[in-house]
């Protein structure tokens, strides 16, 4: 969708073909026994500046955002909150107030941030790199392991450290407001592809719904140019010369319902020693009182259990951790195995070049690790790779 407003906002009519009921890939509403959930729980950064950008501009008003400064807060008492700063004052007073913290791993964040910046003669797994720093105790437990595994939803002993230093750049080092954690308070249709849709729709565009693509040259033959947005391993099925070489990492989101009154103290909790990451409050953020969502990201024991056994760990975790006292109502999984592909160690980009064919996706980027922004920011390199394609030929359509 990012694709198809940046050429709408070019006056380029464009026609967008859906293969499911509704617009927005894996970042979507889903129903699943009659209740409306997400599909999967998403956070956003204030660095994510292209992303924002596209809000504006169909029009999601900014009420549908949580934006707060920085803050993690974990159920056994560790915290860390930027202070109201210009950056980079703003994290290094925070990292001096953190709780739970070694006076000694405070000033050496404080150096590991300036070493950052120069980045790096090699790349290495994210679990050396902070080793190398002295970043491996308790500061990597509860602030970079988890940062690096939700960026880059990658294990930090096989993660790309190039790649998590691009994400820290961005997000710590990059100006006032970079560092923000975003939450959205809206489902994830209503946060980007509903409006994204009604904007194209608007602008003389097309949104065909259910209307999957099996033969890419067909459509080129009807169209001028044609923008591939699918993930990875649905590339074989559209061009039998592009093989999937890559490996993937999952992300599952537990929603639990309980009654009505059980709430966290924060929108997002931390669990720093068990299987859950994070947990969302969905009362607090949506209005969906009794709701939450536990996220766990990337590869590990987990995805060998049932849904019902996984959806019982959750419970017991959140019960140890005393934010729950009694059983959920009703528990649903949603299990997204090809979540993103392993932003790994020297990990390359693939080339995707064709004639009269563009790519777009968060495996495509050519800096980003596969993240929501990097998804946007390959839509709307594509879309402007195709616009200037257009007026360099004058006979185009469509």
């Amino acid at each position: 969708m990012a694709a198809a407003v940046t050429l709408a906002e070019r006056g380029i009519p464009v026609t967008v073909f859906e293969s499911g009921p509704v617009p927005g890939g894996r970042a979507r509403r889903i129903n699943s026994q009659g209740n409306d959930l997400d599909n999967g729980q998403h956070i956003l950064v204030g660095a994510y500046r292209e992303l924002f950008r596209l809000m504006r501009v169909v029009g999601v008003p900014e009420a549908a955002t949580l934006r707060i400064p920085l803050e993690l807060r974990y159920a056994d008492g560790f915290s860390f909150r930027a202070l109201r700063l210009p950056s980079p004052f703003d994290l290094l007073g925070g990292l001096l107030l953190a709780r739970g913290l070694p006076i000694s791993e405070r000033l050496g964040a404080m150096r590991f941030m300036a070493a950052v910046r120069s980045g790096l003669e090699r790349d290495m797994p994210v679990a050396e790199l902070l080793r190398r720093h002295g970043q491996d105790g308790a500061i990597g437990h509860y602030l970079w392991r988890p940062l690096c595994v939700s960026a880059l939803n990658t294990p930090v002993d096989i993660a790309s450290s190039r790649a998590f230093l691009v994400v820290l750049r961005d997000a710590l080092l990059g100006g006032n407001g970079a560092s923000d954690v975003v939450i959205p308070r809206v489902d994830l249709s209503r946060l980007f592809p509903d409006p994204a849709s009604e904007y194209v729709s608007r602008h003389g565009g097309e949104i065909r719904l259910r209307s999957p693509i099996d033969d890419l040259e067909k459509l080129k033959k009807e169209f001028s140019a044609v923008i591939v947005a699918v993930g990875p391993h649905q590339l074989k099925g559209l061009s039998p010369g592009i093989a999937d070489t890559y490996s993937y990492q999952p992300i599952y989101t537990c929603y639990l319902q309980y009654e009505a009154g059980v709430k966290l103290a924060f929108p997002m909790i931390g669990l720093a020693d068990g299987l859950v990451q994070w947990v969302f409050d969905r009362g607090a953020l949506l209005g969906e009182k009794g709701r939450l969502a536990c996220v766990i990201s990337a590869q590990g024991d987990h995805q060998q259990m049932s849904q019902d056994e996984l959806a019982e760990v959750c419970h017991r975790e959140l019960k140890q951790n005393k934010l729950v006292n009694d059983n959920p109502l009703w528990t649903r999984v949603v299990a997204e195995k090809r979540a993103t592909i392993t932003c790994g160690v020297h990990a390359k980009k693939p080339q995707m070049l064709a004639d009269g064919v563009y790519f777009a996706g968060d495996y495509v980027d050519p800096d980003y690790p596969p993240t929501l922004e990097a998804a946007v920011r390959s839509g709307a390199r594509a879309a402007s790779a195709l616009a200037r394609s257009l007026v360099e030929s004058p006979a185009h359509g469509r």
